[in-house]
């Protein structure tokens, strides 16, 4: 509660003025008269404790002058010397005061050296100079001089003891005579000194009562003095003090009277009373914010609102006034409290409004009947940047515009004329010249009469959300890697352009685009590179693309094109052939170069399909025949294509049961020393008696196995039954020849390869130095850095390692130096047409050479004559498999041609053990 001085309490001050000062008096004289009785007391207090100091003196002179009488020891005589220029010291000084002419400084450090109290000292001065002859002071100071010539007497007998001492030890006799004066001398001070003292006491305590008197009269009669004054002037307050009562109790406002020390109410008028539903008298002695809802009041300027409680707990809102004064000598506050409950209820409801249109975050307009600008909420000032003093001027609706250009029409003001709300987009400019689409929504505020008093109009810039929408809608319908079409977009331009053929009797394709070989890319570089590839890809597909055609990306390394108005589907052959030609070109992907290609399918209405998932799988199936038959080319649907898909799904289902049902079993291709013609080694081959197509070839349902995930089981159980079959050699006494098997990448790179190595060489109990495992070029590409870390632990085992198909890949001479590699094997595709090509001739050479410098055996495959036979033979080749000495044939055929007394015909192979 504020609190501010009344001016009108002043006049009354001033008639209690005289008062003040009176009792102001009292007070002071009261002071004065106990500030001199101190005075006086300390005075005293120092003559006291000269008294005490001198007494001492004298009685420690006596003593000590005494003792040097009798043992001449110069210490007494010392101490005798101190005490006596203390008595000397306070004699002297006294003597000087009662002399009249004196110097006061002199004086004041002789009693200091005297040992008298500092601050009696002054006092002490001033009664000796002044008040020699007060009752108790006169005798007292009769006695202190009375003794002066016996202390006197006393010096001068220690001066002769010391001179008798210092000519020798006196007689017992002088020592004798000497303590008797002393003592006659000291009989002498005694009595008088002990008579000081007294007087001294007794001066002490009558000055006291002196002064007690003189005070209490004093103060009595000062205090009748200011009573009768008070009666004077009270008497004239009581009538002003009755006429403010009734001006207090009659006042429409609550007034209360508070102590300003302790916040209890002193008084309280009838209106007060009525509000808090209390008689006046019982709010007397309450607390003032008893009154109030607690934590309700809050500063208002110069003063303060809050809520005031009744007894019966009603609340009204009330504004406090309050202004500080006196009763008496206590400080009141008064406190005058108005009922504003209707006007904060008032102010709350605008300062809601005006909060509510403040803090919302669209903007919003207030204009006139004539739709000009009255007032806009700072978010309309952020979104457009007009200010109010512009507005102001203008009409609301000339800024804006419907999205075509066309002004704000007569029927939006119509309608809300009629009671109705107005919303859509409007075209709308900001102060800087932009525009923006913005959202409207007006509506209106009658009078009385209904007429239309203002309007309002809220607005939201919708740039963003509608740039949002257009966003989404993109992403819906495009793909968000590389910015092309996906399936569904791609289907519903595929559905148009066979509307459009269909129209004019034309044609449309569809064409499947496959990468060749890019999982080799993601393996190799990263899925990063990876994904850059791909957008490069888009962005050549993009390139090749007409008017009418439409491309899209349906998954991983999948595009499809739909080329729209050709007259034939062998129109797309054409633009096949330049999307190859372009897809073949090096990309140059941050610091790799990649070449790709891909394989090509191609569908077209109305000869392969009339809807777009018939003419998109279509294509599918086009392409997997153009990637299995050749790659890096493109074929047309034809319907035998979906017959060899259908078979595919067929095959893959039986090869799961085939796993079930065990219906795989192994060959074993020999492998010759090409000088001796001895078998040296096996090579283990996988089949699969089909049960309705009869033996497959590896070459038949391995890819499929490999897609599926099933070739690490396949992998496990060839190498199961390899080991087990080299166990039943062993046990028919067998030579120990080597086996060689095939390892996909999958399993060679699989954390557990070793360790079901492990366990299969320990089931069967065969040593690690007869497997011998094959792996090809793009299986070490694919597995990285950890193919180095298999082989290592490979090559610690025994195990041997092959590289199969040497040549075909990417040559890469770095594989050769990998640790563990003991065999290379040289691909048939060099060993056909040996030794007519002088290219394969050169290139056979050059590996033999390689091998040789690096210590490794060869191994050609494939040879099938004894031209190549030969030849491989004198250009060094250390091994060799072919039709030429053997297929495949099943254990009992290797077993019978190995075996030490064959039953059968001799072959003209001869079984050699491994060097």
């Amino acid at each position: 509660m504020r609190t501010t001085h009344n001016a009108k309490q002043r006049p009354l001050s001033r008639r209690l003025m005289p008062l003040a000062w009176g009792l102001a008096a009292v007070v002071g004289l009261v002071l004065c008269l106990t500030w001199g009785a101190l005075q006086v007391q300390v005075t005293l207090a120092g003559f006291l404790n000269g008294e005490s100091l001198w007494s001492k003196a004298q009685k420690q002179a006596v003593i000590e002058l005494a003792a040097y009488a009798r043992n001449g020891d110069p210490v007494r005589l010392q101490s005798f010397r101190g005490n006596y220029e203390v008595i000397r010291t306070d004699r002297w000084a006294r003597d000087a005061i009662a002399a009249g002419h004196y110097d006061r400084q002199a004086v004041y450090a002789a009693f200091r050296r005297g040992g008298v109290i500092p601050a009696a000292i002054p006092g002490m001065v001033f009664i000796i100079d002044h008040f020699a002859a007060l009752p108790y002071v006169g005798p007292a100071l009769k006695d202190w001089r009375s003794v002066d010539g016996a202390l006197e007497e006393l010096n001068a007998i220690a001066g002769q003891l010391q001179q008798s001492y210092a000519q020798g030890i006196p007689s017992v006799e002088e020592i004798n005579r000497q303590r008797a004066r002393i003592d006659a001398l000291n009989a002498f001070i005694q009595p008088r000194s002990d008579d000081f003292s007294l007087q001294i006491a007794l001066g002490a305590a009558w000055l006291g009562r002196v002064l007690f008197i003189s005070v209490l009269v004093m103060a009595m009669l000062a205090s009748m003095l200011w009573m009768r004054m008070a009666q004077r002037i009270l008497a004239g307050i009581r009538g002003t003090e009755e006429r403010y009562r009734q001006l207090f109790d009659s006042a429409a406002d609550a007034i209360v009277m508070v102590d300003e020390v302790h916040g209890r109410i002193l008084g309280a008028n009838r209106t007060a009373g009525a509000w808090t539903g209390r008689e006046p008298r019982e709010l007397a002695g309450m607390h003032f914010h008893e009154l109030f809802v607690e934590g309700s009041m809050r500063s208002a300027g110069s003063s303060t609102i809050g809520l005031l409680r009744a007894i019966n707990g009603l609340i009204r809102s009330v504004e406090t006034h309050s202004s500080l004064t006196t009763w008496g000598a206590q400080p009141v506050r008064q406190a005058i409290m108005r009922d504003v409950s209707d006007r904060i209820a008032m102010e709350q409801e605008r300062r809601i409004a005006a909060e509510a249109l403040a803090s919302v975050a669209e903007g919003v307009i207030i204009a006139d009947a004539d739709r000009r600008v009255t007032t806009v909420n700072s978010a309309h000032t952020r979104i457009t940047g007009y200010t109010l003093p512009y507005l102001q001027h203008h009409r609301f609706d000339e800024l804006r515009r419907m999205p075509d250009g066309s002004p704000l029409p007569a029927s939006i003001w119509d309608m809300v004329a009629e009671g109705g709300n107005w919303v859509g987009e409007v075209q709308s400019w900001r102060s800087d010249g932009s525009s923006y689409p913005e959202l409207l929504s007006i509506s209106a505020i009658r009078n009385g009469e209904g007429r239309v008093q203002h309007y309002v109009a809220v607005i939201t810039d919708i740039t963003r959300s509608k740039a949002d929408r257009q966003r989404l809608e993109y992403m819906v319908a495009h793909d968000a890697l590389t910015g092309l079409a996906n399936r569904s977009e791609f289907q519903r331009h595929c559905a148009q352009a066979i509307e459009a053929a269909a129209r004019v009797n034309g044609a449309a394709a569809v064409l499947f685009v496959d990468l060749d070989a890019f999982k080799a890319v993601n393996d190799s570089y990263s899925h990063a590179i990876g994904d850059r590839l791909l957008v490069k890809v888009a962005q050549r597909i993009r390139r090749e693309l007409g008017e009418n055609d439409v491309a899209s990306r349906i998954g991983g390394d999948e595009f499809t094109v739909m080329l729209g108005g050709l007259r034939t589907r062998e129109q797309a052959a054409h633009f096949a052939s330049r999307l190859l030609q372009s897809l073949s070109e090096p990309m140059l992907i941050g610091d790799y170069e990649i070449v790709m290609s891909a394989s090509i399918g191609i569908a077209g209405y109305p000869l392969d399909g009339s809807d777009p998932v018939t003419l998109i799988a279509n294509a599918d199936a086009a392409m997997y025949a153009a990637k299995t038959q050749e790659r890096n080319t493109f074929r047309f649907y034809t319907p035998l294509m979906h017959a060899d898909a259908r078979m595919r799904l067929m095959l893959g289902a039986d090869l799961r049961q085939a796993l079930i049902r065990d219906e795989f079993h192994l060959v074993f291709q020999p492998s010759v020393e090409l000088r001796t013609g001895r078998i040296v080694a096996a090579e283990a081959l996988i089949r699969w008696r089909h049960p309705e197509r009869g033996e497959l070839m590896p070459d038949e349902f391995i890819p499929l196995a490999e897609s599926l995930g099933l070739i690490r089981r396949l992998d496990a159980w060839t190498m199961r039954a390899v080991c087990n079959q080299i166990h039943l050699w062993d046990q028919a006494k067998l030579p120990p020849i080597r086996v060689a098997l095939n390892a996909s990448a999958a399993t060679f790179g699989h954390p557990g390869f070793l360790d079901s190595v492990k366990q299969a060489l320990q089931a069967s109990g065969i040593s690690p130095k007869r497997l011998l495992f094959e792996i090809t070029e793009s299986a070490i590409l694919r597995l990285g850095e950890a193919t180095e870390q298999t082989m290592h632990a490979l090559h610690a085992l025994g195990i041997g390692i092959a590289i199969d198909d040497f040549g075909t890949g990417y040559s890469s001479l770095a594989y050769l130096k990998l640790s563990g590699i003991d065999y290379l094997k040289i691909d048939r595709s060099f060993v056909t047409d040996l030794p007519d090509s002088a290219n394969d001739v050169a290139i056979v050479e050059a590996m033999l050479a390689i091998a040789k410098s690096l210590g490794m055996c060869t191994i050609a495959e494939g040879i099938e004559n004894v031209a190549q036979h030969e030849f491989l033979l004198h250009a060094g080749c250390t091994e060799g498999q072919g039709y030429y000495y053997s297929r495949g044939l099943p254990p009992q055929e290797i077993e019978r041609m190995m075996s030490p007394n064959p039953r059968h015909e001799p072959s003209r192979l001869r079984l050699v053990p491994p060097k």
